[in-house]
């Protein structure tokens, strides 16, 4: 059995129309200010940009997206005899499950943007309710439990990854044989840092994304073409 472990990130799922963050069109290059609404202290500190960031959810190209060719084409890998495949993602779309990969196959490190999460008492309850509050006219929705401040369940700049995530994304990367990094600038911790440390474990390395990463010399292979043509290309390769 092989264990090929992928990490996924924003270019992932561009081709299914949600914007990456880094990359040459990138939300953070569009508009810098954009930043501000998924960075903790002021999203808690400051209403309006509660409010802000509650519209752009609500118009989020997350909720028409669909999976793509790549995720797809991992998903089939999985579905191979003799393949383990396990994802460690730092999108928060869904997309990887939504293709068919259960979720015991898929880690997310950056949590997930279809759950709503109470920063007071941690209730969790479905993003599509919240979103029907903010559509009916609550322009900040509180926790129905406590009244505490609603967010995402994704991690915020400022905010610690889940350690027991990080930690079994540790022990795939240090496992694997195979380690693709997909769509990913390798740019932010820590999980940039899994590739290196595939690499030190002697796995494969490959990695795929538009522009140069910080971990492209010590990889075994550095593709530049489209991800959608690109990784479903590489993992057809993979026996």
């Amino acid at each position: 059995m092989t264990l090929v472990a992928i990490l996924s990130g924003a270019g992932v799922s561009t081709d299914s129309g949600i914007p990456d963050y880094r990359g040459p069109n990138g939300l953070w290059r569009r508009d810098p200010e954009a930043e501000k609404l998924v960075t903790y202290d002021a999203y808690m500190s400051d209403p309006e940009i509660r409010r802000r960031a509650w519209q752009v959810r609500r118009t989020s190209a997350t909720w028409d997206a669909r999976p793509n060719a790549a995720h797809h084409a991992i998903v089939e890998l999985a579905g191979r005899p003799g393949m383990a495949v396990r994802v460690v993602t730092q999108n928060v779309d869904g997309l990887h499950q939504a293709a068919g990969l259960p979720d015991r196959k898929v880690l997310e490190l950056h949590g997930t943007a279809r759950t709503a999460l109470c920063t007071e008492c941690g209730a969790r309850s479905p993003m599509a309710d919240a979103l029907a509050r903010v559509e009916a006219g609550e322009e900040d929705p509180p926790c129905l439990v406590c009244g505490g401040i609603l967010k995402s369940a994704t991690v915020m700049f400022g905010q610690s990854l889940d350690p027991a995530v990080l930690g079994r994304a540790i022990e795939i990367a240090r496992a694997c044989e195979v380690f693709i990094a997909v769509g990913t600038s390798l740019q932010v911790q820590p999980a940039a840092s899994l590739t290196g440390m595939a690499a030190e474990a002697g796995a494969r390395v490959a990695i795929v994304n538009a522009e140069p990463t910080p971990y492209d010399a010590i990889a075994d292979e550095v593709v530049r073409e489209p991800i959608g043509t690109a990784l479903p290309e590489l993992l057809r390769k993979l026996t």
